[in-house]
């Protein structure tokens, strides 16, 4: 291109703008990819100019005017390229990721299935292929195999946007119905939590309602027959703080096993209902007692100590033995009580030593009382003779005690 054609030396708005034009009647006329290459090559030189005048004059409207006129007439370069494979390809993968990311409900499936099926009966049309859902027991593993599938297909058809527009133009039209179909297909945050709740057999239990609401009417029902996934399907869907409340009463009634697991992410959070429920199980679980043992020592949060020590004793957890023992001399008298009934509970013989000198040593009866209860769970021949002193204590909870445990030592006649 001449120093004519690109306004010599010297850069004026008018010389800018004749090219402008140039570059306009280009677009306009361009048919192809390479075409409108050739338009973008033009463009990119025009707009480098069209920056260096405004540098000379920054007050220069016509020039800014001009800069204008640029991105616009950009925006209209982008427009008339394509469409390419890749826009398919594109929409494929943003419908693959929807179907693998949502949770859909079982009339959401089926209508998965259809609209995924008419998909692939036009992309075959389109492309002359024979594709077909692929061979998988689960819907959703199905269907993202088939859309993997109908992609390579597509990729390998290699289409060009000059010679097979009007192919790409008709799979476009395919994947936006796919796109659309699926967008329609019901998921579970579609439905309301009644909703999602009927689907999935809570009520089912329901022959009439004594209660109000219904749902906690079926919450019992539920504990009742033992129907532990239901009451934790309870607690996961109601957005209630009454809902919320009863499941985790019906939880703790239950002891179930099953509900370790969603009860030890609360209990990370330092949930006391949690912790309760865990120690209701009565499951020594390793990572159970890792969790709570680091609550044992919390003396910012006396309840928390409290609770976690019942739930450390109900479950019998003996590597809590040490740092429960290690309480006994806290400074609070009700966390000092509540070590020795844990230790009672666990029942281990390395906690005579300690709650004997509890009980001998403590200044508050209550403690020593605790310690007392304590030495009789675990009930050996030491344990026993520990607290069988004390008939005459000061303490009525503790000569209560050593009245319990003497009768053990006497010989049998």
């Amino acid at each position: 291109m001449s120093d004519d054609e690109t306004g010599g030396d010297e850069l004026t708005v008018e010389s800018l703008r004749e090219r402008l034009e140039a570059v306009e009647a280009a677009l306009e006329d361009a048919e192809t990819e390479s075409d409108l290459d050739e338009v973008e090559a033009a463009l990119e030189d025009l707009e480098s100019d069209v920056e260096e005048t405004l540098e000379d004059d920054e007050d220069d409207e016509e020039a800014e005017e001009l800069e204008d006129e640029l991105g616009d007439l950009a925006d209209e370069l982008d427009e008339a390229r394509g469409p390419y494979a890749d826009d398919v390809l594109e929409d494929i993968e943003e419908v693959s990721d929807e179907i693998a990311e949502e949770t859909w409900t079982e009339q959401g499936e089926s209508s998965l299935r259809s609209v995924v099926e008419a998909a692939l009966e036009d992309i075959n049309e389109i492309l002359g292929t024979s594709l077909t859902l692929a061979d998988d027991d689960e819907l959703t593993e199905k269907l993202l195999a088939t859309l993997e599938a109908t992609g390579e297909a597509i990729h390998d058809a290699d289409l060009d946007p000059d010679e097979d527009g009007d192919t790409i133009e008709s799979l476009l039209e395919a994947t936006e119905t796919l796109q659309n179909g699926v967008e329609d297909a019901q998921t579970w945050d579609d439905l309301s939590v009644r909703q999602q709740l009927q689907a999935q057999g809570y009520y089912d239990v329901l022959d009439h309602v004594k209660d109000y609401p219904p749902e906690w009417h079926a919450l019992k029902v539920h504990e009742k027959r033992g129907n532990i996934d239901m009451v934790l399907l309870a607690l996961e869907t109601f957005d209630s703080d009454f809902m919320e409340e009863h499941a985790l009463e019906t939880l703790e009634r239950m002891g179930h096993e099953d509900a370790i697991e969603p009860m030890l992410q609360r209990a990370g959070r330092r949930d006391q209902d949690a912790i309760r429920i865990l120690g209701k199980t009565g499951v020594e679980d390793e990572e159970v007692v890792e969790t709570l043992v680091d609550y044992v020592d919390n003396d910012s949060n006396p309840l928390l100590q409290k609770v976690t020590f019942k739930a450390l004793g109900q479950i019998g957890a003996e590597a809590a033995v040490q740092p429960i023992a290690d309480q006994l001399v806290a400074e609070n008298a009700e966390i000092r009580s509540g070590a020795a009934r844990a230790l009672g509970l666990i029942g281990d013989t390395r906690a005579i030593d300690p709650l004997a000198d509890v009980l001998a040593e403590d200044d508050d009866d209550t403690a020593r009382a605790s310690a007392a209860w304590a030495l009789n769970q675990i009930a050996t021949e030491a344990a026993l003779e520990a607290v069988a002193e004390y008939t005459d204590d000061r303490a009525y909870l503790v000569q209560a005690e050593a009245e319990k445990a003497a009768p053990a030592l006497e010989p049998a006649a």
